[in-house]
């Protein structure tokens, strides 16, 4: 089976959302080949990997989330920098932002240069764009790799050296095997799955 093709210019369609659970508090948010967010629920809060591209598309992240469990979210995760990716982050009110040393440079050197460009080949993907404050700066960083505590569940994020781009991470949940990184998706049964709709245009 073919995968699907990432957005483009002329690609103004609305996609279908998959809200899949692939593991005990694991879930996996995709829409067709768009940018994923992985989803971590631990016993006292949980994390976001990969944040959407606007505060307006994130908010259905966490609409899906408020389905799930009613812990708070505390952490949202950038596996790598790209705005399709990241620009969303402020719409969590996350109490951190992880990422590697490495993505937070390459934000310094590039994050708005990296905006200008997605923004001009992936409109669709930019959702009600007003509603990005600014550059999303990682509170929390990490050279090689931290542990974040969910409660009890422990969540490993370790940067393994230049993927995608110099600052690639990976999370791996040890207690259920499961990793999160940019490219993974789910092939699990969806729970959920609805259409989503850009109100306000790209």
């Amino acid at each position: 089976m073919a995968e699907p093709a990432f957005a483009s210019t002329g690609d103004l369609a609305e996609k279908t959302v998959t809200f899949a659970k692939i593991g005990a508090g694991l879930y996996a948010y995709t829409a067709e080949g768009d940018p994923n967010s992985g989803i971590i629920v631990g016993d006292d809060g949980c994390m976001v990997v990969d944040a959407q591209a606007t505060p307006a598309m994130a908010k259905d992240v966490i609409a899906r989330v408020a389905e799930v469990t009613d812990k708070p979210i505390r952490y949202v995760v950038l596996s790598h920098y790209h705005a399709v990716r990241v620009l969303g982050a402020s719409a969590y009110g996350a109490q951190g932002i992880v990422a590697s040393d490495a993505t937070y440079r390459l934000i310094a050197e590039r994050g708005q240069e990296d905006w200008d460009s997605e923004y001009g080949r992936f409109p669709r993907l930019f959702c009600d764009a007003s509603s990005i404050p600014g550059l999303t700066w990682p509170t929390l960083t990490f050279e090689a790799g931290m542990s974040v505590f969910l409660g009890r569940r422990e969540v490993k994020l370790l940067h393994l050296g230049a993927g995608h781009t110099a600052g690639d991470i990976v999370a791996w949940v040890p207690d259920a095997e499961v990793m999160f990184s940019a490219t993974s998706s789910s092939t699990a049964r969806p729970a959920t799955a609805a259409t989503r709709i850009c109100a306000n245009g790209p």
